[in-house]
């Protein structure tokens, strides 16, 4: 056995005897013939590294009823909300685990499935916090261009991460997000390599993706897709949001700009006719989220409290 699985194992066995067992650090030590600071050391391993799951079997009230209200008034198929915690980066932790549970639950299925996911700080948490699984049967493809314009991996990219989880096959786009023109995206993507997964990305039975702001710290910005002129110019046609690169307004309608013309990532619309799972939170979120709510362009919702309230305010 590798030294590294073996030290996830010994952590998993810490794991079971503190939280199964019931047992406490110095009796996990004596069992394992270790030291009470390297029993606490695995436990602590076995919870980084998303081997244990906490459960909890009793709905939250507040919770339950901030998902109605949010299913009532956008008309969502799909909402879950979780307690806030003291920070929007816990918050976001929180998100993240709930949005992992969902993709788990559609990754456990038996019928073969396609799954799509898009990128983000909150969907790259969510496939980390998943279990190693064996689905062979779905397949994954990105939604997005994999790399930057410098052709680098895209930071917050998902799909390479959740290979190293899952034994589904998982089909990049080995494109930028934004190309730089349109006419760089039309050629690119009318390779014969690029259009297998673009034509699978347009047949997903579910999707998951993350709702960017527009606002000094937004995503396109942040990772070089977009310059700051080309996000004034945006904002000054009234961007809201975006979702996989493509940049809508305030009503959730895909902004009139060229930009949107060199996104490489699958086609967003309204009503898509499948699930559609947006994984989003924080106050600075609140606009792009609920233009995309307006909009239909989703049809699910995991966020946390705060984010619920300001939404249904």
């Amino acid at each position: 056995m590798a030294s590294t699985e073996r030290r996830l194992d010994d952590a998993a066995r810490a794991a079971w005897l503190a939280y199964v067992g019931g047992l406490k650090q110095d009796e996990i030590a004596q069992i394992m013939g270790i030291s009470r600071q390297s029993a606490q050391r695995l436990v602590s391993q076995a919870l980084s590294a998303g081997l244990v799951k906490v459960r909890i079997d009793h709905p939250i009230a507040r919770c339950l009823e901030l998902a109605r209200a949010l299913r009532d008034t956008y008309g969502l198929d799909t909402c879950e909300v979780v307690p806030s915690l003291h920070s929007v980066e816990d918050s976001g932790l929180a998100v993240s685990h709930a949005t992992g549970d969902h993709l788990e639950r559609w990754l456990m299925r038996e019928d073969p499935t396609i799954i799509g996911l898009g990128t983000g700080r909150t969907l790259r948490a969510a496939v980390e916090h998943l279990p190693h699984l064996d689905c062979p049967q779905h397949r994954i493809v990105s939604l997005t261009g994999n790399v930057t314009q410098d052709g680098s991996t895209a930071y917050y990219n998902v799909l390479f991460t959740i290979a190293d989880k899952v034994s589904a096959p998982t089909f990049p786009i080995p494109l930028p997000v934004i190309a730089a023109s349109r006419q760089e995206r039309d050629a690119l993507l009318s390779q014969k390599m690029i259009r297998a997964p673009r034509d699978l990305s347009a047949r997903t039975d579910v999707r998951f993706v993350g709702v960017g702001s527009i606002t000094e710290t937004a995503p396109l910005v942040m990772d070089g897709f977009i310059t700051r002129d080309e996000q004034q110019r945006l904002l000054g046609k009234g961007a809201a949001g975006e979702i996989v690169g493509y940049v809508y307004d305030a009503a959730g309608r895909l902004l009139d700009d060229e930009i949107n013309d060199r996104v490489s990532s699958a086609d967003l619309g309204p009503n898509p006719g499948f699930p559609t799972i947006a994984a989003a939170h924080g106050p600075e979120k609140v606009g792009a989220i609920r233009a995309a709510l307006d909009g239909r362009l989703v049809n699910g919702l995991i966020t946390d409290e705060e984010t619920a309230v300001a939404l249904t305010a």
